[in-house]
């Protein structure tokens, strides 16, 4: 997809603010989300389904004062966006008063915001798709053990986001996306094992080739065959890179400003406070080249900057958009995000856990008994209470050393518990735009055999 003209849109949108603000509009902002994707799944050696989209979707938001609302049109014809302009006007007319309700302020706009490397020349065909999909299941197919694969997928997007607002900022970038992803099959009946392996990247050349992802998917398929149940006990766990990225998504959620304002976090009284162990350190960088979801301005118009959120295991901040700042009485911190219809809120870009000194094989070698989780299940995460229960799977740790697979167990503790016992490993790959080395923490209540 070639997007039109940079300056058109831009001009489009500052009009559309302008017809917004002649109707009586004390201010507005206004968001145009275009792109295009394609995506192939492959299945026992034919395409089982392919998809090729392309849309724009443009989403205004209007304020009388303390009132506002947001409406959004995929057509932009100017008949469109006139009946779309009268629409939120009417709309911001009914609804109830907001206190917290904004926009931002002159001099905190991105003024020169950066350049980021965020998007490639997009290049790609949905034959090449195709080619990246089968070679993915033919590589996981020629593993001893495999009996069949489930799907393998690719996928490829490209998308330009630009943003206007009524005090005079108008920003606009691009980014691209690409995956390759494979499932794979092993066993039979009740002893049927499956697992996967993926890559996703902002440039093609990043990406992992689609043989290694169709190769480590039926490796670990395999690894997984005649897993135990293990008794129950208290032990160290072990969580890798992926699953470790899960622990940090929950500490996100719990520093939104949203759920500090309501009062509904299980960290909302832990502000430059001991929260994870000393050798713990996490930061948000949006401005990541090739990250995932690196960004040069957030969704109300502000510049975003690297952001530390836990300095040797204390809380440093939370992350705030224009309305939970106002909420708490802060300065916005440049995370707010949005879609076309709905109203600002706070979100990471592409926060991390700084890798720690230890080889996983390190980390793991003075565990007598332990659990190595490779995968988690269910929603058993309460934001308030920090609780914590999940079913998982993984492999077994015997002196130090990972030795035979396990599935229906339980995991349970308590997230401020859990991070204050955290140690990392050296072993960071930016793969999952939340990322994180290997964590272990060093005690945990695993259910399984009674």
């Amino acid at each position: 997809m070639t997007f039109e003209g940079g300056d058109k849109v831009r001009q489009q949108l500052s009009d559309l603010i302008q017809k917004a603000r002649d109707r009586g509009a004390s201010a507005a902002d206004a968001v145009l989300v275009e792109g295009t994707s394609k995506s192939v799944s492959w299945h026992d050696g034919k395409i089982e389904s392919l998809e090729h989209s392309e849309g724009a979707d443009l989403g205004l938001r209007v304020f009388f004062g303390k009132q506002q609302a947001i409406a959004s049109s995929t057509d932009r014809s100017v008949a469109a966006l006139d009946e779309l302009v009268d629409r939120v006007i009417a709309m911001a007319k009914n609804a109830p008063e907001d206190p917290f309700c904004r926009i931002a302020e002159p001099d905190q706009l991105a003024k020169n915001y950066l350049t980021i490397e965020m998007a490639d020349d997009y290049e790609i065909e949905v034959s090449d798709l195709i080619e990246q999909a089968k070679v993915a299941e033919d590589a996981g197919l020629a593993v001893p053990g495999i009996t069949q694969s489930e799907s393998t997928d690719a996928g490829a997007g490209q998308t330009r986001i630009t943003l206007a607002t009524s005090n005079g900022f108008v920003g606009q970038y691009e980014r691209t996306s690409y995956s390759i992803s494979a499932v794979m099959l092993a066993g039979e009946g009740t002893e049927m094992e499956r697992d996967y392996d993926f890559s996703a990247k902002a440039f093609r050349t990043d990406l992992a080739s689609p043989a290694e992802i169709g190769r480590l998917a039926a490796e670990k398929t395999v690894r997984n065959l005649g897993a135990r149940k293990m008794p129950s006990c208290q032990v160290p766990v072990v969580f890798d890179p992926q699953e470790a990225s899960g622990l940090i998504r929950s500490f996100i959620g719990a520093i939104l400003g949203s759920s500090i304002a309501r009062g509904t976090s299980f960290l909302k009284d832990y502000m430059d406070k001991p929260v994870f162990a000393e050798a713990i350190t996490i930061i948000d960088d949006p401005h990541r080249p090739r990250g995932y979801r690196s960004k040069p301005f957030d969704g109300e118009g502000i510049a975003t900057h690297p952001l530390m959120l836990v300095d040797q295991g204390v809380l440093k901040t939370w992350l705030l958009d224009l309305r939970s700042a106002a909420q708490l009485g802060l300065q916005t911190t440049g995370h707010a995000a949005r879609g076309t219809s709905s109203m600002p809120s706070p979100s990471a870009s592409n926060p991390y856990v700084v890798a720690g000194k230890l080889t996983k094989e390190e980390l793991i070698k003075d565990i007598k008994s332990g659990f190595y989780v490779t995968e988690t299940m269910g929603m058993g995460i309460n934001g308030v209470t920090g609780d914590y229960s999940q079913a998982a799977r993984g492999f077994w740790i015997e002196e130090g050393e990972i030795s035979f697979p396990v599935n229906e167990m339980t995991i349970a503790g308590n997230l401020k518990d859990m991070f204050k016992a955290m140690t990392p490993a050296n072993d960071l790959d930016f793969r999952y735009g939340v990322d994180s080395p290997t964590l272990r923490i060093e005690h945990m209540v695993v259910a399984g055999l009674s």
